[in-house]
């Protein structure tokens, strides 16, 4: 785990740095030019990430981002709509990318905890006419942004309606394994809901750097071009591939460990007066505390807690997010929740001078 005299840093599981085995992977990786395909270490990650999927056929992206969109390029027509949750990353932090690259419109809608209501996508779903464009993907988040795994039977709803209007399904399992550790189940047993799926190497996993775009292998053969076309070719790719191939054999069995701490945080931060905690089921904590209408407490509590050597996020609407990963074991999460009685249970009012 990480150095105590470091700083520890839960903004978010992208802050992982490599482990010594992956950097030594790295050091050592044979590689070869992945656009002429003839990188040996990309291959076998593409191939350790398809089977771990269940899936045909994958293909390695420099990130998440990057994979959502290449699914919509691939997956849609110009001029089409992708139903989606309001709340998802796609629509929420992905710089309204699908409306540049793919050229589709994005209909968001309502799903609490990443769950769709049968009754709100059937409302939505659209054939062309001379007014409304024609649904042409569905999309669903898991684990979803807010913290929550979606539960396999939500899936399976969505995924029969789509088979009843002959739609694609894409996942974004940008935590696919997070999500898999949390409903005890595999990765492939969430991602044969989906016809497609974008999972990240990063984040929980470690991997400095990428993602898998997985699916049907006509599907993917197309995905490779398009990848081209939006400047993803990449060369000697497999030195960042062998960090990959160790994230997806090594660390999923790990993530339960995040998860346990994340809920011991939870259960900490719920015993301070004024705050209110929203239960999660994988590795990040949301919470509310009573002070945050004031406009100046973000900047001032996120400066206490820099000065306590924790570093996190100003919150999203009064919404603060903490998020446990691979480098914040038993010590640094006892930290945090020192830190957090100190600056949330003391004299509030020295914030706000």
């Amino acid at each position: 785990m990480q150095d105590p005299d470091t700083i520890i840093d839960i903004r978010s599981d992208t802050v992982t740095v490599p482990t010594a085995a992956m950097r030594k992977a790295m050091a050592e990786a044979e590689v070869g030019d992945d656009v002429y395909n003839d990188d040996p270490t990309v291959k076998r990650l593409e191939k350790v990430g398809a089977e771990l999927l269940g899936k045909e056929a994958a293909l390695f992206v420099p990130s998440g981002t990057f994979g959502n969109q290449l699914a919509l390029f691939t997956w849609c027509k110009r001029g089409t709509e992708v139903l989606l949750g309001e709340e998802c990353h796609i629509i929420q932090h992905e710089a309204a990318a699908a409306s540049i690259i793919a050229g589709v419109q994005t209909r968001p809608i309502p799903a609490p905890d990443g769950i769709f209501s049968a009754e709100a996508l059937v409302k939505r779903l659209r054939k062309r006419d001379l007014h409304a464009p024609a649904t042409s993907l569905i999309c669903l988040e898991n684990a979803h942004s807010m913290g929550q795994a979606v539960s396999l039977k939500a899936m399976d709803e969505v995924r029969k309606l789509a088979g009843e209007w002959q739609l694609p399904v894409h996942l974004d399992g940008a935590r696919i394994f997070n999500a898999a550790a949390a409903l005890h189940c595999t990765a492939a047993d969430i991602a044969g809901r989906v016809d497609s799926v974008m999972f990240c190497l990063s984040k929980g996993l470690c991997a400095p750097v990428g993602s898998l775009l997985a699916g049907p292998a006509d599907f993917i053969a197309e995905a490779r071009y398009k990848r081209k076309i939006m400047g993803g070719g990449m060369r000697q790719a497999g030195i960042l591939a062998a960090a990959g191939i160790i994230a997806l054999t090594e660390h999923p069995p790990l993530l339960a460990e995040d998860h346990q701490r994340a809920r011991k945080l939870e259960t900490e931060l719920a015993a301070i007066p004024g705050i209110t905690v929203e239960e999660g089921t994988i590795n990040m904590v949301f919470f509310r505390w009573k002070a945050a209408e004031d406009p100046g407490w973000a900047a001032a509590v996120t400066d206490a807690f820099r000065q306590r050597g924790i570093i996190i996020n100003p919150p999203e609407g009064g919404l603060c997010r903490f998020v446990i990963h691979h480098w914040i074991g038993d010590r640094e999460t006892a930290a945090i929740a020192e830190a957090a009685r100190s600056v949330f249970g003391g004299d509030t009012a020295e914030f706000f001078r």
